[in-house]
């Protein structure tokens, strides 16, 4: 099998990312390429593509607003991601758990860490902005959360969040979650099936 590189740009802010998360785990199954998860500030990547949430940037489009709710639903029927609930909550500002996944990396629990921060955020309504809802959620799912805060804090840590997103937006990147399969982009959860047949053609060469 010829070596394939796939990126998942992604924030915990994002509900559109997180169905995603939910839905990778199969698609990995199927292609044998494991996906690599990359923390990608989207407040910060907003700013520097000069982007704006679908919720304001359709304000005032309210029909395109409801197919946008629509089509999430759909996926989620689809997937059967029963355990999906809209944040009330959200717009929920996320720098710290997005340097906290960078901390997780770096202390070696990065997917527990994901998969406890993207429950309390869109399955159990966590309001995931607060320093000891935080905490509490890393501690129920078995991970030292005052050591995964002290760490997001270190200069080197920040950085990274910073870098991985400056370097997003450098390569075409305007929001998540958004998808490079060997260098070429696709944005959308609606681009997961178009990701997966990019993973068998460069599988196959």
């Amino acid at each position: 099998m010829k070596p394939v590189k796939v990126e998942f740009l992604f924030d915990f802010g994002s509900p559109n990312a997180y169905l995603c998360h939910q839905v990778i785990p199969a698609i990995e199954a199927r292609t044998g390429v494991k996906f690599e998860y990359v923390p990608t500030l989207l407040g910060g990547l907003f700013k520097l593509a000069n982007n704006r949430s679908p919720g304001e940037a359709y304000a005032a489009i309210p029909n395109k607003l409801a197919y946008e709710r629509l089509e999430m639903r759909r996926f989620i029927d689809k997937n059967r991601l029963d355990r999906f609930r809209f944040n009330p909550f959200f717009p929920v500002n996320t720098l710290k758990i997005m340097r906290g996944a960078c901390a997780a990396q770096k202390l070696g629990c990065f997917e527990r860490y994901v998969d406890a921060v993207y429950a309390a955020m869109w399955e159990h309504e966590k309001n995931m902005a607060e320093d000891d809802v935080i905490v509490a959620t890393l501690a129920a799912a078995g991970l030292d959360g005052p050591a995964l805060m002290a760490t997001a804090q270190e200069p080197d840590v920040k950085q990274l969040l910073l870098a991985n997103t400056e370097s997003a937006h450098v390569r075409g990147a305007f929001g998540s979650p958004t998808f490079f399969v060997n260098g070429e982009m696709w944005f959308g959860k609606e681009r997961l099936g178009d990701v997966e047949e990019e993973i068998g053609r460069a599988i196959a060469g």
